[in-house]
C-alpha cells in the first residue's frame, strides 16, 4: 500500500464510521446503553484513524485533485465539499464535548448535544465517502 491508496481508506473509514454511529443511533433508541457505548466509541476511533490518514495523505502528497470534469457537475460537487468541510471542523469540539458528558455521565447533557452532534458527524461520514466516489470513481479526474 502506498500514499496513493489513501484516499479509497479514508473512505472506507468515513463509511464505518457511518455504519457505527447509524447502529449506535438505533441501539440507544432501542434502550441498549452498551451498545451504544461500544458503536460511538468505534466510530469515534474509525474516524480518529480516519484522521491520522488523511492527514499522513496531505502532508505527503504534494498535488492536490480538483475537480474539473464535468463541468456542469462541478458547482454541486463544490458545495458537497464546502458544507463537508466546515462542518467537519464544527464537529471536532462537538463530539469531545459529547463524549465529554458521556463519560462524565451526565447523560441529559449528553443527551442534548448528541442531537446535534449525531446528525453532523453522520453527514460528515457519508459526504466523505460521496467525495471520494465523485473525485476517484464516478467522475475520476485526470
Amino acid at each position: 500500500m502506498t500514499t496513493h491508496d489513501l484516499p479509497a481508506v479514508n473512505a472506507t473509514l468515513n463509511g464505518l464510521s457511518a455504519v457505527f454511529l447509524t447502529v449506535g443511533f438505533i441501539c440507544i433508541k432501542r434502550g441498549n446503553k452498551i451498545a451504544h457505548r461500544n458503536c460511538m466509541i468505534a466510530a469515534l476511533i474509525s474516524s480518529a484513524v480516519f484522521l491520522a490518514c488523511y492527514l499522513t495523505y496531505h502532508c505527503t502528497v504534494k498535488t492536490v485533485t480538483h475537480f474539473v470534469q464535468p463541468a456542469w457537475f462541478k458547482p454541486i460537487y463544490l458545495a458537497i465539499l464546502l458544507t463537508h468541510t466546515v462542518l467537519a471542523v464544527v464537529i471536532l469540539p462537538l463530539i469531545f464535548l459529547t463524549l465529554l458528558r458521556a463519560v462524565k455521565q451526565n447523560f441529559e447533557r449528553h443527551k442534548k448535544i448528541a442531537r446535534w452532534t449525531w446528525p453532523l458527524w453522520l453527514y460528515v461520514s457519508v459526504t466523505g465517502v460521496v467525495i471520494y466516489l465523485l473525485l476517484y470513481r464516478i467522475f475520476p479526474q485526470s
